[in-house]
This record gives structure tokens, C-alpha cells and sequence, in this order.
């Protein structure tokens, strides 16, 4: 009696093994360690024109190397497709596969975090002497829980654009206020109907997140009060006197990009990183940028804090080595090298200074993330609301005149909620 127990016990010790071998692994299956020498590999992201930053980096590799003898650095470019989301997925499932080092958008920092994939580095950064220069807006680009999972590289905010030439020929200042970028907006449409006033899109949701920050509203709030109002601000934009639904209703970021580039409008809510397209354009030499205003004269308008951080995997066998490197590619000086090569806006106050000085474009950018910036929330219900669609829907529908204002952002809420698992 006593061997059949026994033999049933191997056996359903055996089945449990094979069992847990066969499970799916969402978490890693390593918490790494602490080599001093070998290689460290690192992720960073393919870019269109990828020399430039190439360039910066392997000068960033030859500085670490002559201080690390013993060390290698081996630089892969991975693509910033869809695809990337499986290829961390299997790197967080399996550190043979893994880089020490890794390159990340900010808005997919939920999911990241929620794998277990990347290690909290607040320790690092808090004693890190350059860190202390990154506010607390950026931080929270990489926190979750918490717990900070990377240090932020770039961002990329928003601002307004301007034709100065059209300005100049109608006798108009820029606008102080949102209440004034709509009577601009409006005034230009109306004394050059070939122009539109200002270029804004149903399919822009980090153009139109502004005006609903900025009247006190939140993503996870649309059906309140504040947030209807900078609806409203903003998809009253989307009309035939300013920027007409049939043509705007269904234009992306990049498309309203395009069509400030192009000469057919005269504003625009553009990125930093827009500069190169809009140079390539009829607009060239005829722009001018201000922050996005708020309803308050003086007050930008809160933008979107998009960018990418540099996060070291949590099964990383070189963590020291890690966020070394990091630390480094992070620092002021390559953060200013590769604004330089690549226009990615430093997340480091003395960088960004030590640009402003030489570039006055950089100004409204500056001042704009020196008003206070805002992000997505970092919960991988984001991710089913950015690919549903919530808030393009959102917006499109009152444009074009589906739905009002109150219906359309009930639903959107309601969409929202269910992201959340709310009822």
C-alpha cells in the first residue's frame, strides 16, 4: 500500500513538471546578475535614416569600451513596427535571447512593466548626479507601480505653427489663447478661403488631448464636464469656416504635418520633430512657432510627453554594465550630440539649455515642457483604447455631425471604462 502511494505521488510530480514546462511564461524567467566583463547588447530602435544616429552611438560604444577594457558592446537596430511588441515579449520570456540594454517607446511602458520584463532603476537614477535634471513629468513616462523602468532618452512635444507671411499680409498676431486660435482661425479662412485656418484632424488624438487637458478634463474622464468642453474647443476646429469635416475629419498628425508643409494652412499643431518635413515644404522660411496657448493667456497648453527611454532588462547578467551604459548614452553630452544628428529633444534640462542658446527654435518647445506635460495612463488598457480607436471615433463623430458632443463622449467613456474592466 505504502509503494503505491509512493508511485502515485512520482507520477503526479511528474504530470505537475510537465505541466508547468508546457504553460505559457508571461513573466522572465530570470532576475539576471552582475558580470564585470563580457559583452552587453543593446536594442535601439531603426530609424528611416539611421546613420546619423548610428554615428553618435558607436562614438558612445568607443567611450565605454576605452573605460571598460574587458568589455564589448554589440548594438542591434531592431524595427519600431508592430512587430516589436512579440519580439520583447520573447525576449522577456527568454534572457539568452535578451539584450541588456533596450530602447522603448513610452506609451508602451504598461505592457512592458506588466510582463516583468524591465528593471526599476529608481535607485540608479536617484543617485545618478544628471538624472536629477529630469522632472517629474518625464519621470512618470517611465514609471509604473512606482517603480521607474527606464531612464526617458527624448520626448517629442507639440506646438503651434505658423505662417508668418499669411500673418503678416491680414494684419494678425499669434494667438494668446485657445478662444483666439479659433477667431485666427476663422479670420484667415474667411479673407483667404484657398487656406485653411488651421490644420487639425478627427484622427489626432495628441492634437486634441491639449484642449481637453487643458480645460480639466482626462482620458479617463471624457464624459465630464471639463473634458466635453475641450471637445468641444477642438472639434468646433473641425468646421467649414476654420477646417472643413470632409476634408479634416479623417486626417492623422502626420497628415496635418503634410498639409502645414505643403502651404495649405496656416497654423498647425506640430511636433519639434516636424521641422525637417515643414523645411522640405513650401511653408519653408515662412514659419514661426509659439507654445500651443491655453485659456489662459501666458499658459501653453499641457502636450503630450511622447518619446522613447533606454531601460535595462531585469535578466540582464550585466546590470552594473547596464546602467552604465545607459547613464552615458542618457547623459547630457550624447543627448545634445544626438539631438544634433537625429532632432530628438533632451530629456535633460542643462541639455536642452546648452541647445535653446544655439537653436531659438527649440523656445516654445522648451517652454512648453517647462509648463508641465502630460501622458497617456500607464495601464495596458491604453493600448486597447489607442487601437480601438476610442478617441478619433470620439472625435469624427461629432464633426461630422453623428453625434453630439455629450453622445459621443459618453460612448467614448463607456469604451474607455470597459478598457479598464470597469463597469
Amino acid at each position: 500500500m505504502k509503494r503505491v502511494k509512493i508511485l502515485k505521488s512520482y507520477a503526479a510530480g511528474l504530470a505537475l513538471l510537465t505541466l508547468a514546462a508546457c504553460a505559457p511564461s508571461t513573466a522572465p524567467s530570470s532576475a539576471g546578475g552582475d558580470d564585470r566583463t563580457g559583452t552587453v547588447r543593446v536594442w535601439l530602435f531603426d530609424e528611416p535614416n539611421r546613420a546619423p544616429k548610428e554615428k553618435v552611438v558607436a562614438e558612445a560604444v568607443k567611450e565605454f569600451t576605452a573605460a571598460h577594457p574587458d568589455v564589448k558592446v554589440e548594438v542591434s537596430y531592431i524595427p519600431t513596427s508592430p512587430a516589436r511588441h512579440e519580439k520583447f515579449k520573447g525576449a522577456f520570456n527568454d534572457p539568452a535571447s535578451a539584450p541588456d540594454v533596450a530602447e522603448y517607446g513610452n506609451t508602451d511602458l504598461a505592457e512592458y512593466a506588466a510582463a516583468g520584463g524591465f528593471a526599476d532603476l529608481g535607485a540608479d537614477v536617484g543617485a545618478w548626479a544628471e538624472g536629477k535634471e529630469i522632472g517629474a513629468d518625464l519621470l512618470k513616462s517611465a514609471t509604473a507601480g512606482g517603480k521607474l523602468y527606464g531612464v526617458p532618452w527624448y520626448i517629442g512635444v507639440r506646438a503651434l505653427y505658423y505662417r508668418t507671411d499669411v500673418f503678416a499680409e491680414l494684419g494678425l498676431e499669434p494667438p494668446a489663447t485657445l478662444e483666439e486660435l479659433a477667431t485666427t482661425a476663422r479670420a484667415v479662412r474667411e479673407k483667404k478661403p484657398d487656406l485653411y485656418g488651421i490644420a487639425v484632424g478627427g484622427e489626432y488624438t495628441f492634437g486634441a488631448l491639449p484642449f481637453v487637458w487643458d480645460a480639466g478634463g482626462d482620458i479617463e474622464k471624457l464624459d465630464g464636464p471639463e473634458s466635453r468642453k475641450g471637445v468641444k474647443a477642438y472639434t468646433d476646429l473641425l468646421s467649414d469656416d476654420v477646417c472643413p469635416p470632409q476634408a479634416c475629419a479623417a486626417l492623422t498628425g502626420g497628415k496635418t504635418v503634410e498639409l502645414f508643409a505643403s502651404g495649405k494652412a496656416a497654423m498647425g499643431i506640430l511636433g519639434n520633430f516636424s521641422r525637417s518635413a515643414v523645411d522640405a515644404g513650401p511653408a519653408a522660411g515662412k514659419y514661426a512657432v509659439v507654445p500651443l496657448p491655453g485659456s489662459t493667456a501666458g499658459t501653453p497648453a499641457p502636450a503630450f510627453a511622447g518619446g522613447n527611454n533606454l531601460g535595462v532588462m531585469r535578466s540582464s547578467g550585466h546590470r552594473t554594465l547596464a546602467v552604465q551604459f545607459v547613464q552615458l548614452l542618457a547623459g547630457k553630452t550624447y543627448q545634445v550630440k544626438m539631438y544634433e544628428a537625429m532632432g530628438n529633444l533632451p530629456t535633460l534640462t542643462s541639455a536642452r539649455q546648452e541647445l535653446a542658446a544655439k537653436d531659438p527654435f527649440l523656445k516654445p518647445f522648451l517652454d512648453t515642457v517647462a509648463a508641465g506635460t502630460r501622458f497617456v495612463p500607464v495601464d495596458p488598457a491604453w493600448v486597447k483604447i489607442d487601437n480601438q480607436k476610442v478617441i478619433p471615433t470620439m472625435l469624427q463623430k461629432v464633426a461630422t455631425g453623428q453625434a453630439t458632443v455629450e453622445q459621443a463622449t459618453t460612448e467614448a467613456a463607456a469604451a474607455v471604462n470597459a478598457a479598464f474592466g470597469r463597469s
